[in-house]
């Protein structure tokens, strides 16, 4: 339906030509370029939570250069980490006095709050009342809308300030590529951060085509595993997970065929201690998936029904060393191999 406002044209719903088309001519179903695989959500654990929040209560840190600090009136030594000592006896023998600890907790847990996309979907009625052979097309422009719902979930949990995965790495788990391609020292390099069950790698694809000719380059072809379906290049057997979310150049289709981008590793799980993605399932009126609801607003005097389609997530790196960074990945870099 098309409606004017100052002699501009407004479309607020599907148009009923393109209805028909649809429905006379078409067998598949409707495409949308946009669509990508969403491996992250894929491979990312999600936990549910409660009221919209989940708190991470971390050991307390007294200090961050690993030395003593006076926490009421008592000297505390500090691990390695900045966080209380836990204080024991190993090797001893006899009747030792054992020590006496306990682990200390932050007063303060940091607190996630659900993030949430919205949008309202307009339908005209008569549009899906007629028009729904071979396709219904109520249930089309639900999914392409959640469809694109879904793709802009994964650009927040990758980019969000507040908690997207490149704004939560901690400067020491930050390291820069030694020349500008993404060689397999790189690679090594960040492996050496994120020790504790790496799960995977996350780049963007042209990020790990460059990382393929720097190991054409070399000699070294990285294997290749079959996970969900599809093939994934794995680097020290850990799987290289593409991702368009993660910009080059702040685009994730660059104009130019260089630029730089990062490249991430992490260790996912909450009883690994590592990243986790958070929702909240069971809302009121989910029906097309988890912690996303789907409400008829109403339906107004041109026959359109308005539904208000509402996704609520998060996402939390419970310690700072489950997530590193590779930067200043240059994915312009090619070789001429007749030389």
């Amino acid at each position: 339906m098309e409606i004017y406002d100052n002699n501009h044209m407004i479309r607020t719903s599907l148009s009923t030509k393109a209805a028909r088309r649809l429905s006379h001519s078409t067998k598949s179903v409707p495409m949308m370029e946009q669509i990508t695989p969403r491996w992250l959500l894929t491979f990312l654990p999600w936990v549910p939570v409660e009221a919209g929040v989940y708190r991470v209560n971390k050991c307390k840190k007294l200090c961050d250069d690993g030395e003593s600090e006076t926490v009421s009136g008592q000297a505390e030594q500090c691990n390695e980490y900045g966080e209380k000592l836990i204080k024991m006896s190993s090797g001893h023998s006899g009747e030792l006095e054992l020590p006496q600890t306990y682990p200390e907790y932050t007063e303060e847990p940091r607190e996630y709050e659900l993030s949430l996309i919205q949008t309202i979907l307009n339908i005209n009625t008569h549009v899906a009342d007629i028009y729904n052979v071979p396709n219904n097309q109520f249930k089309e422009q639900i999914r392409l809308t959640v469809e694109a719902m879904l793709e802009r979930q994964e650009y927040e949990i990758v980019n969000n300030p507040d908690f997207g995965l490149v704004h939560s790495v901690v400067p020491s788990m930050r390291i820069s590529t030694r020349t500008g391609p993404p060689t397999p020292d790189d690679l090594d390099e960040l492996l050496s951060l994120v020790w504790k069950k790496p799960a995977f790698f996350l780049a963007h694809p042209r990020a790990i085509a460059a990382f393929g000719r720097e190991c054409t380059r070399r000699g070294v072809p990285p294997p290749t595993v079959n996970l969900f379906g599809s093939p994934f290049i794995t680097w020290r057997g850990v799987p290289i997970v593409p991702c368009d979310k993660l910009l080059i150049d702040g685009r994730t289709r660059p104009r130019h065929s260089n630029g730089t981008t990062q490249i991430l590793l992490m260790r996912v799980g909450e009883k690994e201690q590592g990243v986790i993605g958070l929702h909240q399932p069971g809302i009121p009126d989910e029906q097309y998936h988890p912690s996303l609801s789907v409400k008829l607003a109403g339906i107004d005097s041109q026959s359109v029904a308005h539904y208000i389609l509402s996704l609520y997530f998060s996402a939390a790196v419970l310690t700072s060393d489950a997530l590193g960074m590779l930067e200043n990945v240059e994915v312009g870099n090619y070789y001429d191999y007749a030389r």
